[in-house]
């Protein structure tokens, strides 16, 4: 626990637990509040053939989709829960590493 508090520049164990609760709350809710969607737009897994191929394509459109979805959650959850700060420059982090920067700039 020390060990994550040092890297994430956390001081107590009160506010590391709050993250942990927000980033567990915040992968629910993405793919709760994804589902409605990705069916309007018909992107369930009966919509697939059944070849070989078909489901890693239909995992990987989701995780597309729900990407987005789980990026702008993050930041809110973050906020409700006073946590803000942390989880906008961990969102500015993240999204430079996979090469979306140019998103803040």
């Amino acid at each position: 626990m020390n060990k994550l508090k040092k890297r994430w520049g956390i001081e107590s164990s009160f506010q590391l637990i709050i993250i942990l609760i927000v980033f567990s709350i915040t992968g629910s809710a993405a793919v709760f509040i994804a589902k409605p969607f990705l069916g309007w737009v018909g992107l369930e897994r009966g919509n697939f053939p059944d070849a070989w191929w078909s489901a890693s394509v239909y995992w990987t459109l989701r995780i597309m989709v729900i990407f987005p979805i789980y990026q702008i959650l993050l930041v809110v959850f973050g906020w409700l829960f006073g946590q803000f700060k942390f989880f906008w420059s961990f969102e500015k982090k993240m999204l430079n590493r996979i090469g979306l920067g140019f998103l803040f700039k």
